[in-house]
């Protein structure tokens, strides 16, 4: 494999992007639940945009900004307005080890930055990969809720709000379960 590229999402990219979807849900059973249109899936409600990282013309991964909903805000203790959230971060699962979800996560953070807003996210307490990839990004852990759906093997979610490296950061809750 070549260099990786982290661009804009183009309307040519989604069915690329959906066969990466499919392998992360196959291996990661991320989504928890596979949906009845992954495409709207990938376009979530409060779409900002939407990047991937190619290797030519095969979609290693990809991420989403969107509006942020008021209960992160009030989690992470910052107007919604001042906020945007990262959703849909996912990398091919042949593409492992190469860096490609945190330059994905880096590219947002640059985005949002540049755009005076800071990056937020919540994470399921199952996605341990990804909770060390965020933690070695240098997001901070802020405080933990239970999330209002079932996780693929069937426990109640327990969601985590992070935010990203920039500016001030709020403070976290000192209680992580």
């Amino acid at each position: 494999m070549g260099e990786v590229e982290i661009r804009r999402r183009g309307g040519g990219d989604m069915a690329a992007c959906l066969a990466a979807l499919a392998t992360v849900h196959e291996a990661d059973r991320y989504p928890a639940q596979w949906p009845a249109d992954p495409a709207s899936w990938l376009n979530p409600r409060g779409l900002i945009d939407a990047w991937v990282a190619v290797d030519g013309a095969t979609v290693l991964g990809h991420v989403a900004l969107t509006r942020t909903e008021a209960t992160l805000a009030r989690d992470i203790g910052l107007p919604a307005e001042q906020l945007v959230s990262v959703a849909r971060l996912f990398s091919h699962a042949r593409a492992r080890r190469r860096g490609v979800a945190g330059a994905l996560l880096d590219s947002v953070g640059e985005a949002a930055e540049a755009s005076g807003v800071r990056p937020a996210l919540e994470v399921e307490d199952g996605g341990a990969a990804v909770i060390a990839l965020y933690e070695r990004h240098g997001w901070t852990y802020i405080s933990s809720r239970n999330g209002d759906w079932t996780t693929a093997d069937g426990r109640p979610a327990r969601m985590h709000a992070y935010v990203a490296p920039v500016g001030p950061t709020p403070q976290p809750d000192t209680e992580r379960p």
